[in-house]
């Protein structure tokens, strides 16, 4: 029975996660055209600055909503679509730029 439960968990957690090898793919068909992932350039920002400065959930409530979000982030006007992802997408793409830098702007501590 334990074996059993601990199966259900371990199925629950990498459910309720997206994938960022598929986000990668959601990336290129979707983002290429306007976010760098390699600083290369760009309408939009490079998504290792987004990695960096932005939470995972900032980053997705901005893919699920750009119209709705870009005044939270400091934007004046959006020129970010809405695009047609399901959920597993918008979870997998935001895993994805997520993991593009391991470390985040919030870790940095101020020395006083």
């Amino acid at each position: 029975m334990k074996p059993i439960i601990v199966l259900l968990v371990l199925f629950f957690i990498t459910s309720a996660f997206g994938d960022a090898k598929k986000g990668k793919s959601v990336y290129e068909a979707n983002c290429a055209q306007c976010h760098s992932i390699h600083m290369t350039g760009g309408l939009g920002r490079d998504f290792n600055l987004v990695s960096y400065t932005r939470t995972k959930q900032e980053i997705m409530d901005y893919v699920e909503s750009p119209d709705r979000m870009y005044r939270k982030f400091g934007y004046s006007a959006n020129a970010m679509p809405t695009l047609p992802l399901t959920e597993e997408e918008i979870e997998d793409v935001t895993d994805f730029i997520d993991a593009l830098q391991p470390f985040k702007k919030w870790m940095v501590t101020k020395k006083d």
